[in-house]
């Protein structure tokens, strides 16, 4: 099963083998498709092509025949005025048939894969909130029991870095658009009760989470972020150590494309940790991607078995 996340800064690329449902092959490239989108509506052919060579990439490391494949896309397509134009054009480059998902689905599937990778962590995985940062929106997901609620916010780390430009007008930006997650986390609380744990996935809190495990994007390993837990003093620390670098360096501890958007990631984090009143989030690497690939083996194997 191969699954496709083309998100609105990164597009990640899994390949789950069935039956042990263990990653054969994992890809990450920054393509930054909500660039801009918040001024234009649109996403720019440079964007296209970087997400067109993105998986003419992959395709070259991985064999596409005789396999499920699932791709997908998130905000910056739900976004935009000539997303179908853009997925015409995926297709007749690549073959590569994406489907734009909602932000239900788009919760649901980052929900699955963190109750997965909880389970395999021996965490309780019954009861969590989930904050999914992308870089077009960002999703607050309660998961309880069998329910998932999910909510979308229309704030990214690219749109909020591209938006408000500076650290003090991104925190005054960000805490505008916090007072419609008060209400939500308000009405959740008061359903089902405030979860124990707090959880975090995107780009954000996955580079946080290497920073203080001293990684840096060249030698990432999920397998070491998954279940790493980051405090309101390792943000403050990374956030200070962020600041005083040039982009160049920071892009050699976020990755290139990404080193003029992370303060802003960090800056989401810290407001959404206070507003939602936790003083620890534990991270996951396993989002929408790793969803997608669970849920399409799931329904490959019923599918068998019939």
């Amino acid at each position: 099963m191969i699954a496709i996340d083309i998100g609105s800064n990164s597009l990640r690329v899994l390949k789950l083998d069935c039956d042990t449902l263990q990653k054969v092959f994992e890809y990450e490239k920054i393509v930054r498709t909500a660039d801009n989108i918040n001024k234009t509506g649109i996403i720019f052919d440079e964007a296209v092509d970087r997400i067109i060579e993105a998986l003419t990439e992959v395709k070259k490391s991985i064999d596409f025949s005789n396999q499920e494949i699932r791709a997908v896309a998130t905000a910056a397509f739900r976004k935009a005025s000539n997303a179908e134009n853009v997925i015409k054009t995926i297709l007749e480059k690549t073959g590569i048939k994406v489907d734009i998902i909602d932000a239900d689905l788009e919760g649901f599937y980052s929900a699955t894969a963190v109750e997965y990778r909880l389970k395999r962590l021996g965490i309780e995985s019954e009861k969590f909130l989930l904050a999914d940062i992308g870089g077009g929106s960002t999703e607050l997901i309660l998961k309880y029991r069998n329910e998932i609620v999910s909510q979308s916010f229309d704030f990214g780390i690219v749109t909020v870095a591209q938006k408000y430009k500076t650290k003090e007008n991104i925190v005054k930006g960000i805490r505008k658009n916090l007072e419609a997650v008060k209400i939500y986390l308000q009405d959740i609380y008061e359903l089902f009760g405030k979860p124990k744990r707090f959880i975090s996935t995107g780009g954000t809190p996955t580079t946080l989470a290497a920073m203080k495990l001293g990684m840096n994007y060249k030698n990432y390993d999920s397998e070491k972020i998954n279940g790493t837990v980051l405090f309101p003093f390792d943000l403050n620390r990374a956030l200070k150590k962020l600041v005083s670098m040039s982009e160049k360096e920071r892009a050699k501890i976020v990755g290139t494309g990404r080193e003029d958007l992370i303060i802003a990631g960090v800056l989401i984090l810290k407001e959404l940790m206070s507003v939602a009143g936790y003083d620890e989030v534990l991270v996951s690497d396993d989002g929408v991607r790793e969803g997608v690939a669970i849920l399409g083996c799931k329904k490959l194997l019923n599918n068998l078995s019939k």
